[in-house]
């Protein structure tokens, strides 16, 4: 199998997903002066265009610049403009490796890169839900503009304004540096979230010229996107600014250590050949040998990478939001949930075979043909003295699957599936606003390249499911993925609106508690299943523990 990334291959399925009618770029309808949409905000006026019945305006300035003196600084307010400012095409995402974003006519990164697309049924001051997503793409990759994640048939159908946000990624949106630097680089560790805390405050100003709420928003996000969501969700300056979370296969319970960041840190300054005491010599490095820096020091990972903990890719040389006791004070949900976020209804969850985009991505073409012996080699492998009791339990708990299909499913609820737990169960035991644990399971029958395998619910699939871009690529062809996707949009922006997600014609979603411990399953038909993975999840605890 050829070798590319994650994104590359959400890029590649991207502009099969999202409706081409919906893809301004393409056809540039927006071009004339009939279709131009002006609003005037506490910075300047915009103008952006309207397109099948929804007012899109792009590459809008949230913040101040955040390169040169103010680079690993907090950001500053968007400086006033005077005429008209256009905001007709994506703006620039944060500095990241090549040919990782996909929007259509999408510049090339850039360190100025704080801004935010928007997508309404109307700037007439009506108050409607607010949804603002975070991207993908781990801490490192991505941007607000992806043809996947294109707002419009949300906004649209569901009468909801969405918002999606640049924020900076990688090392110049993660790198530690309170130890070595004075007050104001404090908080330097979290940059990157803080960008999108900034954003939100901007919402807070300004969604109302867009005929939004801003007392009713919504934070969302998938992958690199869900655990930007929960360190929100743990955020003292981000509580004021929205109302809800969904949290989807990304799960953020524990966040890297201050210690771990500082020791990243020092694997920076000591390939940059800079000197501790000289760190300040990092605001004259130009971008692309910092970049360069963040790809080629060592990184470790932790044994319990994307697992029980939910905490990623949290070893030594990764770059990703951490508790540094400024920006965010304590791990989002160990080991409790956030006090102040107490009264806000959280969706958590995760697709039910998340592990084949992993496999697919990753090279993995064995997998999807394992024997039972493979399957034995590759558990002992893995897990040593507890491969026996996993093969055993696993085929217990599935005895139709497959050894391939079992592996999967081990790897799938290891990655995304028990921190998605670990988090309901916090928030139930919190006692305050309830929530809402899914697992998506709409099997896709796009084939995995150069095998026969179907994609089925893998990792990134929920994406164009909950936007309602399901015109083809990875969504697959099948008649009844539209009804699929009503569905999980129904759910989401009924969510949105009011606090509690409901679709037409499917059963009610009791919010999760520790006794039934329901899980909605989100497909053409949806289904309540109470405690479902009991015999695994009773498992994992104990291996785990």
């Amino acid at each position: 199998m050829k070798d590319f990334s994650r994104r590359q291959f959400i890029g590649r399925t991207a502009l099969a997903t999202a409706p081409v009618l919906l893809l301004p770029g393409m056809a540039g309808s927006w071009t004339s002066a009939t279709d131009y949409q002006l609003v005037e905000i506490k910075y300047g006026k915009l103008r952006g265009y309207r397109e099948n019945g929804v007012s899109i305006f792009k590459g809008v300035p949230y913040a101040g610049d955040v390169s040169g003196i103010k680079r690993f600084q907090k950001a500053g307010p968007v400086k006033p403009w005077s005429g008209v400012r256009d905001a007709l095409q994506l703006g620039f995402p944060s500095v990241q490796p090549a040919n990782q974003t996909y929007g259509i006519n999408e510049p090339g990164p850039a360190e100025d890169c704080l801004v935010l697309n928007i997508w309404t049924p109307a700037n007439d001051g009506k108050n409607r839900p607010v949804m603002m997503y975070n991207h993908g793409g781990g801490f490192r990759t991505g941007s607000g503009g992806s043809a996947s994640q294109d707002g419009a048939n949300l906004a649209r159908m569901y009468d909801v304004v969405v918002v999606a946000t640049n924020h900076r990624l990688g090392l110049l949106g993660y790198l530690y540096l309170d130890e070595l630097a004075g007050e104001e680089f404090k908080g330097s560790g979290n940059r990157g979230v803080q960008d999108i805390a900034v954003a939100l405050e901007w919402i807070r100003e300004n969604i109302g010229q867009f005929g939004g709420d801003p007392q009713n928003v919504m934070i969302f996000g998938e992958s690199g996107g869900g655990m930007k969501t929960s360190s929100l969700y743990a955020m003292p300056e981000a509580e004021a600014c929205f109302n809800k979370a969904s949290v989807e296969s990304g799960p953020g319970v524990e966040l890297i250590t201050a210690e771990t960041a500082a020791e990243t840190t020092l694997s920076v300054l000591k390939y940059l050949n800079i000197s501790p005491s000289n760190w300040k010599k990092l605001l004259e490095v130009p971008a692309d040998k910092l970049l360069e820096a963040q790809e080629n020091i060592p990184k470790m990972q932790n044994p319990l990478s994307g697992g029980f903990h939910g905490i990623g890719n949290s070893g030594a040389g990764n770059f990703g939001a951490m508790v540094d006791g400024v920006v965010i004070p304590a791990d989002p949900f160990e080991p409790t949930a956030p006090g102040f976020s107490k009264n806000k209804p959280l969706m958590v969850g995760w697709n039910e075979d998340e592990y084949i985009f992993f496999a697919m991505v990753g090279g993995d073409k064995e997998v999807f043909t394992l024997t039972e012996d493979d399957l034995k080699n590759r558990l002992q492998s893995d897990f040593g003295e507890n491969a026996e009791l996993i093969r055993k339990t696993y085929h217990e708990a599935n005895p139709d699957k497959s050894p391939g299909e079992i592996y999967i499913a081990i790897r799938s609820i290891l990655m995304m599936g028990l921190g998605s737990i670990r988090i309901a169960e916090r928030k139930a035991e919190q006692g305050g606003a309830p929530a809402y644990l899914y697992n998506f399971g709409y099997k896709s029958n796009a084939k995995i390249p150069e095998t026969e395998f179907e994609m089925g619910t893998m990792h990134a699939l929920d994406i164009p499911f909950k936007f309602y871009n399901v015109e083809g690529g990875m969504a697959g062809t099948k008649p009844d993925r539209f009804e699929a996707s009503k569905n999980m949009t129904s759910l989401w922006t009924s969510f949105a609106r009011t606090g509690l997600p409901l679709a037409p014609g499917q059963p009610e979603w009791p919010a999760y508690d520790l006794q039934n411990r329901p899980v909605m399953r989100i497909d053409t038909h949806c289904s309540v299943i109470s405690n479902r993975y009991k015999m695994v999840r009773e498992m994992w605890k104990e291996i785990l523990k």
